[in-house]
């Protein structure tokens, strides 16, 4: 059997991430494996293995391949000033251009995660198309830390990313006082917890109540986790998915 923890393990949180998963280990017996898989080639096929007894992926992954393939085990509740069970995004920009409205950025070159990223790429296209603006040329950076990094080092205009990351980035990443917040997105669902089709999602869910009840406050600060709660399915699959980006 396999688990991972991916969506928020940086150097800085790997230890409390390991300590989760002990907690959760300790609720779920031998049904857990002994350690978090880490350093996954390919996240997507990770998520739909039939040994895969707890993982987190984002809402695009899970609405647009997972829903039907997983069981949907539980949402996150994130230490973040938005409804429970959900999280934003931050548009980022230089710290030059801070002050400056949303209509600044018409057409600006933008840095995105993923093209399957609800808080880099889908959250950043529904606001700005909502605020009847376009975005012009696009970069794929592989990760918010490193989209955020694009932005500070001028090769990106702006950048949409996660909440709870760029939280994170402005705790242990310097490059992050070269940054400014220019609007928020509007909350969607956090990041879903997982488990395969063969394991109990009511198992895993009693599990990771029980582990973050008990995780110390130290960690919950470094995670950013408060809780778990649960959202029905269909609050993920309702988001709109956006084209992908243009190449």
């Amino acid at each position: 059997m396999i688990a991972s923890l991916p969506m928020y393990d940086r150097p800085e949180t790997a230890e409390a991430n390991d300590r989760l998963w002990h907690l959760i280990c300790a609720a779920l017996g031998d049904l857990a494996p002994d350690r978090l898989t880490r350093d996954i080639a390919d996240l997507t096929t990770h998520w739909q293995s039939p040994d895969l007894v707890l993982s987190q992926t984002c809402g695009f992954p899970y609405r647009a391949i997972l829903s039907d393939r997983v069981h949907l085990a539980a949402s996150p509740v994130l230490n973040l000033d938005c409804p429970t069970g959900h999280y934003y995004s931050v548009i980022i920009a230089h710290k030059s251009r801070a002050g400056a409205p949303l209509t600044d950025f018409n057409f600006a070159t933008a840095a995105y995660n993923e093209p399957m990223s609800q808080s880099g790429w889908a959250a950043l296209y529904a606001h700005m198309s909502g605020a009847g603006l376009q975005l012009g040329a696009l970069m794929q950076s592989g990760a918010h830390r490193a989209s955020a990094q694009a932005v500070a080092d001028r090769q990106a205009d702006i950048a949409a990313i996660d909440a709870l990351t760029w939280q994170m980035i402005c705790k242990w990443d310097d490059f992050a006082s070269d940054l400014c917040v220019i609007e928020k997105t509007a909350p969607t669902p956090a990041l879903p917890y997982i488990c395969a089709r063969s394991v109990s999602p009511i198992l895993i869910r009693d599990a990771l109540r029980q582990a973050s009840r008990a995780l110390s406050e130290e960690d919950k600060d470094t995670l950013g986790l408060l809780g778990v709660t649960v959202l029905p399915t269909q609050a993920y699959l309702d988001i709109a998915t956006p084209p992908p980006p243009a190449k």
